[in-house]
């Protein structure tokens, strides 16, 4: 899918917003300044597509945050969740409407990219970046960013979207700090017809034995997406509590097709998004839900204020002008995206004390499961839940000041 526009007089043109990492959050930074009429460069070192570790749950605000047209290549419609205590105490919650949709990450990022070819941006693949620079030999001038690939050729831009990864160059030029890392361990595991009958439709979310850990299975047609996730440090017992949860449910005798693991990684409060004229969004950003680790709904809405913002960025005429729309990107993604990481923050601190509470509550107090909905539908996010409902801010605060047991709660799985 390369595409040729590497010749020697492409060299020194200069792109409007060049967007490194073709992931939701690239690819939704692409389409955004694309879509403005920019001139858009889209570089991805992977070639397209290409499998991600990810449960590929869209909920609600990643539904509402795709570009028009989009028509999701759903492989399963969720309508009721089995929640469990390590394997105790299952209970299972059921809704006429639909919760979420199930995707798999290679064809939904592939549709996302060519909705942002199709916007006008250009795709390069197969390249991958080695440095950013803002001054130097490589910049023309001040209103130009240098993006250096590997091999030595240089692209430049007026303004560049980080979007590629927690890991990534970008990330470390823009000085991202990250505070809470996670492992995430997956199994993708096709499993006969009579077993996939067995899921359609319904979800398991298995809050686990470690700290803050739960595992999930996710039915995606004839393969079922078994996962866990916990804090990093604790390899050993997230690889045994995948193990004991594949046993568990019965599919212990199904060869996976891929076992993948990941780190997850959420940035601090006072970590920056943006340096000079470039601006990270998604994962490079460490945005996503502290609690869930939910990822692509964060991913989609970043890129998209990213892309935007870029578009200003690459207008500005100095240093002053490109700072101010910096800054408004960062309140944007704050005022929204910051609330709601900050509400995760406190609902896994609390849950870390206390899961068998939250199962209790989620799985035999109504208004709880209605929040449960509410959220995946995307009619409420968690910052607003807590902002607007009385009830649901007391019993944050509630769980906020509890002490945390010494153990043997039913549910905490000790």
């Amino acid at each position: 899918m390369s595409s040729d526009n590497s010749s020697a007089d492409d060299v020194r043109q200069v792109w409007d917003v060049v967007v490194v990492g073709a992931g939701p959050a690239g690819a939704s930074a692409a389409y955004a300044a694309a879509v403005a009429g920019r001139r858009v460069l889209l570089l991805e070192k992977a070639e397209l597509p290409r499998y991600k570790t990810c449960g590929g749950g869209i909920i609600g605000p990643s539904r509402d945050a795709l570009p028009p047209g989009f028509e999701l290549p759903l492989k399963d419609r969720v309508h009721a969740v089995t929640f469990s205590s390590n394997g105790r105490f299952t209970r299972t919650r059921r809704s006429r409407q639909m919760l979420f949709g199930l995707i798999n990450r290679p064809e939904f990022d592939q549709q996302l990219v060519e909705h942002a070819q199709k916007a006008g941006a250009e795709l390069r693949t197969g390249v991958a970046v080695q440095r950013v620079e803002q001054h130097g030999s490589a910049v023309p001038d001040r209103r130009t960013v240098a993006v250096v690939l590997q091999g030595g050729e240089t692209v430049l831009a007026r303004a560049v979207v980080g979007a590629d990864g927690s890991a990534g160059r970008i990330g470390a030029h823009v000085g991202v700090k990250l505070d809470q890392v996670d492992l995430g361990l997956e199994a993708e595991i096709p499993v006969p017809e009579t077993v996939a009958e067995d899921w359609k439709g319904r979800v398991l979310i298995d809050w686990g034995p470690m700290p803050g850990s739960y595992g999930w299975v996710f039915p995606k047609g004839d393969t079922l997406t078994v996962g866990v996730i916990s804090r990093r440090g604790e390899g050993a017992a997230t690889k045994r509590y995948l193990e004991d949860f594949i046993a568990r449910l019965g599919l212990a005798g199904f060869e996976p097709a891929i076992s993948s693991g990941h780190l997850t990684r959420c940035r601090a409060d006072d970590s920056p998004l943006s340096r000079g004229r470039v601006l990270v969004c998604g994962d490079a950003a460490g945005l996503l839900e502290p609690w869930t680790r939910e990822g692509i709904s964060f991913a989609l809405r970043s890129g998209r204020l990213a892309g935007e913002w870029a578009v200003r960025i690459a207008e500005a005429h100095d240093a002053v002008d490109t700072r101010r729309q910096a800054l408004n990107y960062a309140f944007a993604v704050k005022a929204g995206l910051g609330v709601e990481m900050s509400v995760g923050k406190r609902m896994l601190a609390a849950f870390e004390q206390r899961p068998g509470v939250f199962h209790a509550v989620l799985t035999g107090f109504r208004p709880a499961w209605k929040a449960f909905k509410d959220i995946t539908q995307g009619s409420t996010t968690l910052g607003d839940l807590v902002r607007t409902h009385p009830m649901a801010h007391r019993a944050l605060m509630a769980l906020d000041r509890r002490p945390a047991s010494g153990g043997g709660e039913g549910g905490s799985g000790q």
